[in-house]
C-alpha cells in the first residue's frame, strides 16, 4: 500500500481529538510577537527601569533572568524537532509543530526585549553591554537541566529508542520541568515583583516596585501557548500510565531528579541582591507535587484547556 493510503482513517485529521483540539486553540489564540506587543510599552519599561532606585547588581540580576528566558526558548525550539518525528499520529505532530512554531515566538519576544530594553538601559547607566549569549548568565544548574533535557529529547531519535517510557521521559523533562514548573515559576517571580496582578510577596511590602508593563503584556501572552503545552505533555503521560506503558514511579523519579537543577537556576546567588528566592523555590516545588499528582492519580482530571491557558491578568489581554 501506499504511504499516503490509510485503511484505518476514514479523515486525514480527527479534530475532535486531544491533539486536534489543542491546535484549534493555538489558531484561534494566536498572537504576532512583533505587532502585538507594543514598541511603547517596551520604553515604557525602559524608562521606568531607568528612573528607577536599581542598583547596579539588581539589574545585572534581572537582564541575567532574561538571558536565561531567551536562552531556553531557543533551546526548547531547536530540542522539540525530535518529538515531532518520534510521534506517530498526525494530530500529535500538529500540534508539536505549533508548539515549536509558538517556542521560536516567544524567542522572538525575549530578543526584542533585550534589544529595546536591556541594551539601551545598560548603556544608559554605563553598565557594560553583554550579549544575551554571554557565559556569565548560565549557571551550572541550568546547563545541567537543559543538556538533560536535549539528550532526552535526541533520544527518541536513536535506533530502538522511540519507546513509551522514553517518550515519557522526554515529556518529563521539557513539558513538566522546564515548562510546568521552571517557567511557571519564573513567570510567578515576575508578576510578584513588576505587577499588580501578581501575588503578594511578604518581602516587597512598603517598597515601591517597578511595574514592568510591556514584560508582563508578553509572558501573558507566552504563558496563555504554555497551557496547552503543559496539558498536551500532562495528557499524554497520563495515557501511558492509565494504559499500562510505563510505571508512575519512572516519572516521580526523572522529576524529582530535575528538581535540585531547578531550584538551583532560581536560587541563583551570582548577584548581590536582596531578593529572597524561598517562595519561589517553594512554589516550584508545590507544582510539581501537583502536576505529579494530576498525572497519576485515577480519579484526577486533567483541567480543561481554557483553565491552563488563564493566567493572572488574563484580562487585559485580547484574545486575537
Amino acid at each position: 500500500m501506499s504511504r499516503y493510503a490509510d485503511s484505518e482513517r476514514s479523515m486525514r485529521l480527527d479534530p475532535d481529538s486531544f491533539a486536534g483540539g489543542y491546535f484549534k486553540n493555538a489558531v484561534y489564540r494566536h498572537w504576532d510577537p512583533y505587532e502585538d506587543i507594543p514598541t511603547e510599552l517596551l520604553e515604557q519599561d525602559r524608562e521606568r527601569i531607568l528612573d528607577s532606585d536599581w542598583s547596579d547588581e539588581e539589574f545585572r540580576g534581572f537582564r541575567s533572568s532574561i538571558a536565561k528566558f531567551g536562552a531556553g526558548e531557543e533551546a526548547v525550539t531547536e530540542d522539540l524537532a525530535p518529538l515531532a518525528i518520534a510521534l506517530d499520529d498526525i494530530n500529535d505532530q500538529m500540534f508539536v509543530s505549533s508548539q515549536i512554531y509558538e517556542e521560536a515566538k516567544h524567542a522572538v519576544f525575549f530578543d526584542r526585549y533585550w534589544r529595546e530594553v536591556i541594551d539601551p538601559v545598560a548603556e544608559a547607566r554605563g553598565i557594560e553591554r553583554l550579549p544575551p549569549t554571554a557565559e556569565e548568565f548560565f549557571n551550572e544548574p541550568y546547563e545541567q537541566l537543559f543538556d538533560k533535557t536535549e539528550a532526552a529529547m535526541h533520544r527518541l531519535l536513536e535506533d530502538g529508542e522511540n519507546t513509551a517510557r522514553n517518550r515519557v521521559i522526554a515529556y518529563c523533562h521539557y513539558h513538566l520541568a522546564v515548562e510546568s514548573v521552571l517557567a511557571q515559576t519564573a513567570y510567578y517571580g515576575y508578576q510578584a515583583q513588576y505587577s499588580d496582578t501578581g501575588p503578594e510577596f511578604e518581602q516587597f511590602e512598603g517598597e515601591e516596585r517597578v511595574m514592568l508593563d510591556g514584560l508582563i503584556e508578553g509572558i501573558t501572552r507566552i504563558r496563555s501557548d504554555e497551557g496547552r503545552h503543559v496539558g498536551f505533555g500532562m495528557q499524554k503521560v497520563q495515557q501511558h500510565v492509565e494504559n499500562g506503558d510505563v510505571d508512575e514511579a519512572i516519572i516521580q523519579e526523572t522529576l524529582q531528579e530535575l528538581l535540585p537543577h531547578i531550584a538551583g537556576i532560581v536560587d541563583d546567588d551570582q548577584y548581590d541582591t536582596d531578593f529572597d528566592s524561598t517562595p519561589l523555590v517553594e512554589y516550584a516545588s508545590e507544582k510539581l507535587s501537583r502536576r505529579i499528582e494530576i498525572i497519576t492519580s485515577k480519579d484526577a482530571e486533567l483541567p480543561p484547556v481554557e483553565e491552563l491557558v488563564h493566567i493572572e491578568g488574563a484580562d487585559r489581554v485580547g484574545a486575537d
